[in-house]
């Protein structure tokens, strides 16, 4: 479809002078408006204001500008329909064969602190996402640009097909249009519903990747989003579903710690966790936690990897490995295992992120669990105080125990894991099975802090605890019986700490 009419009109003016060169360089008839005209006409490319093409002014402070038969018909006419032809002519209305919009920052607005609601209205877009609806509407005939990252390849197109595009090129454009328009309306809808209190929540997200299957082989999956802002792949096979569920639950757990860390996973669950200057010792130490668990699971270190670290992971099978970098000898250690995937870390979660669930009918959205515990000190509710190094130990375990599926228990040392017992649908046996894990292991519990997710509803949770050998105990407490909990750690000599706050994970 050669094209011989473009409106151009973008609020994000990256690479506009170049393109609409472009453009003029093939012979097309531009027209423009407002600042995007007078951009244009600065730079010496001939260009028709909108006011002119139309016939009729931009009028309500520019409110309506291409709102106008003349744009939307130039846009809708079927070019192979002899009727809508007759009447296009008959109206004087000019084909307009690509359109270059992008549109007003609704969201950037928004996002300034102390942005009234009446700055966020007028910086909703009417014109703009009209023509690309329009222009998308009849991708057979018209070329739809909304971002400035496709300039290039639309150009590019123009010169190898004489100053036309072909159908496979505005299809994509199109669909790419279409979800351009989408997320705004969904921007604004949100802004709104929490304006009003209107209670509307969307969510719009590119494809990124069809996966080979889900988490099982007779299930399809495909991957949305972003996801590879986070991480860039260095080898190793494609990413699964279920590799990318646990790369997303270890790079959440690292976030939690500042000093060298190793965390190994297995199915979202941390299976160990160590700190230590060097990141060799931090790895044997969350090994020892559980050296079985570990096979074909995923490990997470929040320093480069180095090659004692690569050799010394090298031993096990693992799923994936990932880290900020790995030097050039980790990665000709790591290189020999053809399947393994290794995983640069990009960047970390953001703070104020939001988590969603699907349910039957619809999802649940919540604010991800960045609650911290400061002053963790002044929260004792025992009789003795815990020693500097049991602070130390109950913050390490509780940074874990937020990771660990309900009900959660973890025994933690000062910089690492000793045990840790998992989504079991009695607290009592999560402990159980974070003692025998210690035991099959080897490691004393003794000195330890236990960590709970929620509090302990009775005391024998507490008890069995101490005579595990734990002298410290962290929990959100809330339980009707927190005295009686509160009486045995006393009795049992345990120094315990409230948090007042809970890391349920279902």
């Amino acid at each position: 479809m050669k094209i011989t009419r473009a409106l151009i009109s973008v609020s994000d003016k990256t690479g506009i002078v170049e393109f609409a060169k472009g453009l003029h360089a093939h012979g097309i008839e531009i027209i423009s408006t407002g600042g995007t005209a007078a951009a244009l006409q600065k730079a010496g490319i001939p260009t028709i204001e909108i006011s002119a093409f139309a016939g009729s002014p931009e009028i309500l402070d520019g409110r309506v500008k291409t709102l106008h038969p003349k744009v939307h018909g130039g846009l809708l006419y079927l070019r192979e329909n002899p009727e809508h032809v007759a009447t296009a002519a008959e109206h004087d209305i000019k084909p307009i064969d690509l359109v270059c919009v992008n549109l007003y920052p609704f969201q950037a607005t928004i996002a300034k602190e102390g942005v009234t609601l009446a700055e966020a209205i007028e910086n909703i877009d009417i014109g703009g996402p009209s023509m690309i609806r329009s222009a998308s509407k009849n991708y057979q005939s018209v070329t739809v640009v909304t971002d400035p990252a496709d300039y290039p390849a639309v150009l590019a197109e123009l010169g190898e097909e004489a100053g036309a595009t072909t159908l496979k090129l505005r299809e994509q454009l199109a669909v790419k249009a279409f979800a351009t328009t989408s997320a705004y309306d969904r921007a604004i809808a949100d802004y709104l519903g929490q304006e009003q209190d209107g209670g509307v929540y969307s969510v719009t997200l590119p494809l990124e990747q069809r996966l080979r299957y889900g988490e099982n082989p007779h299930q399809k999956a495909e991957l949305y989003g972003t996801f590879s802002d986070y991480f860039e792949k260095l080898q190793g096979k494609e990413l699964s579903y279920n590799n990318i569920l646990d790369i997303t639950a270890a790079t959440n757990l690292i976030a939690e710690f500042a000093k060298p860390t190793v965390a190994i996973l297995k199915h979202t669950n941390p299976c160990g966790v160590a700190t230590d200057v060097d990141l060799k010792a931090a790895w044997d130490k969350a090994f020892a936690t559980d050296k079985q668990a570990p096979f074909g699971g995923i490990i997470i270190a929040n320093r480069p990897v180095d090659a004692a670290l690569a050799r010394a992971i090298s031993e096990i099978f693992s799923e994936v490995i990932i880290a900020p970098d790995f030097d050039a000898e980790a990665r000709t250690v790591l290189q020999k295992k053809k399947n393994l995937r290794l995983m640069r870390l990009l960047r970390t979660p953001e703070a104020e992120g939001r988590d969603i669930r699907a349910v039957l009918g619809g999802f649940l959205v919540q604010d991800a669990d960045h609650a911290e515990i400061e002053e963790l000190e002044h929260k004792v509710v025992s009789a003795r105080p815990p020693t500097k190094t049991e602070l130390e130990a109950m913050e390490f375990g509780w940074k874990v125990v937020k990771h660990v599926k309900s009900n959660a228990i973890v025994y933690a040392a000062a910089d690492r894991t000793l045990g840790i017992g998992a989504g079991q649908m009695s607290r009592v046996d999560s402990s159980r099975i974070a003692v025998w894990k210690a035991k099959e292991a080897g490691l004393s519990l003794k000195g330890s802090a236990v960590c709970s997710d929620a509090f302990f509803p009775f005391p024998d949770g507490l008890i069995a605890a101490a005579e595990a050998g734990a002298t410290a105990a962290i929990q959100p407490g809330g339980s009707v019986r927190d005295e009686e909990v509160i009486k045995a750690a006393n009795e049992h000599g345990v120094a315990m700490v409230f948090t007042g706050i809970r890391h349920f994970r279902h």
